[in-house]
Parts: C-alpha cells; sequence; structure tokens
C-alpha cells in the first residue's frame, strides 16, 4: 500500500511539475514578445519608477547588499562551499544536482542574454550599468536557482514541517528581495525580472523531471 502511494505521488509530482513548466513556459514566450516588441515598456518605466520612490540611503545600502547575494561571485563562492559541505556529508547525488542546476542556469542565462541583446536602463545612483545585456536577469534567475535548489535539499533532510516551511519562506523572499533589488538599482526593468524566476523556474522544473524519471527507472 505505501510503495503504490509514493508511485502515485511521484506521478502526480511529474505532472503538476511539468503542467507547471508548461504555462511558465507559455508565459516566458509571451513576455519575450511584448519585450521585444516595445509593449512593456509603460509598464516597466511606471514600475521602476513606483520602486524608486522608497528610495533612501539605508534602504539603498540595503539593496546593494542585497543585491551582492545574487551576484555571480557570491553565488559561485557559495555553490563551491555548498557542493563541498554536501559531499563531506555523504550527500553526493545532492552536491551533483546543485552543481548541474548552477551550471545550466548560468548556459541558459548567457544564452538568453546573447539571444536578445536587450540594453540595460539607465541605472540610479549613479552606479554603473553592467557591461552585459539586460533580459533576462542574471541575479534573479541565478538566486532563484541556488536558493531553491538549496531549499529543496534541505527540506528533503529535514524531517521537521515547521521548519521547511520557514525555510522555504527565507528562500522565497530573499529570491524575491533580490529581484526587487535590481529594480530598486535601477540596472534592470520589471520585465527582466519577471523573465529571470520564469526561465529558472522552467530550468528547474526540467532538472526535477529528469532527477525523478531517473528514480522511476532505478525502482523499476
Amino acid at each position: 500500500m505505501r510503495l503504490n502511494r509514493k508511485w502515485e505521488f511521484l506521478g502526480l509530482s511529474i505532472t503538476v511539475g511539468m503542467a507547471a513548466a508548461i504555462v511558465t513556459l507559455v508565459f516566458f514566450a509571451w513576455l519575450t514578445g511584448e519585450v521585444l516588441e516595445g509593449e512593456t515598456q509603460h509598464f516597466d518605466e511606471v514600475t521602476r519608477n513606483t520602486v524608486h520612490q522608497i528610495a533612501s540611503p539605508t534602504v539603498t545600502a540595503t539593496m546593494r547588499g542585497i543585491s551582492f547575494c545574487g551576484s555571480s561571485f557570491f553565488l559561485t563562492c557559495a555553490t563551491i562551499l555548498m557542493f563541498m559541505w554536501l559531499m563531506s556529508r555523504g550527500w553526493r547525488r545532492d552536491a551533483w544536482l546543485l552543481a548541474v542546476t548552477m551550471i545550466g542556469a548560468a548556459i541558459l542565462n548567457t544564452t538568453l542574454k546573447l539571444t536578445f541583446h536587450r540594453a540595460r536602463p539607465v541605472p540610479f545612483f549613479n552606479l554603473l550599468a553592467p557591461e552585459s545585456y539586460s533580459f533576462p536577469s542574471g541575479h534573479s534567475l541565478a538566486s532563484f536557482c541556488f536558493f531553491g535548489a538549496l531549499a529543496s535539499i534541505l527540506t528533503v533532510r529535514i524531517n521537521n514541517s515547521r521548519i521547511n516551511l520557514g525555510i522555504w519562506i527565507c528562500a522565497a523572499t530573499l529570491v524575491f528581495l533580490i529581484g526587487l533589488s535590481r529594480i530598486y538599482l535601477g540596472v534592470h526593468y520589471t520585465t527582466d525580472v519577471l523573465a529571470g524566476f520564469s526561465a529558472a523556474f522552467i530550468w528547474i522544473a526540467m532538472i526535477r523531471f529528469v532527477e525523478m524519471q531517473l528514480v522511476r527507472r532505478r525502482k523499476l
């Protein structure tokens, strides 16, 4: 009976995950089309200016710190450290899953930026605009992948629903704030951030689908 329930849950998880990935893919395709046609310009400007209205020296310093948590340097170091920690715990499969997720995220981000060539907006606070293209937000994409994958790995190992809920809330809040910080600092449009989140979700869903299929085959 337990085995049947596990198989039913596994099948349901795959179905729900793929359905969500397809919906997100449709949204990403629609958003990309709107951006390329210039239909999101008004939305981007209004949301950027709205977020910028909360500007203050304290908020700016906080947002710069939060933004750093989504930078390539920070996430690369964090991925290496977490990979080593997971390996030391004997969680080799989880360690490699995190590594593959982040390497794929970096490749996906670079590919999408070079495909769409969207110019950066003019940053606020006299910041220098990054040299890379704007669409999608690499900070949003990579942080979503890292903290999402890490939360998934940890909550599977922890048998406490309250702690697991706290982990997911912390991960989601941090990812959201990193995306918000990119808009606040003016280095990205709102649609760049939304595209980064969408692309990351699709990539994680693909990784999850492949992983669950491998689990299925091992148990057959």
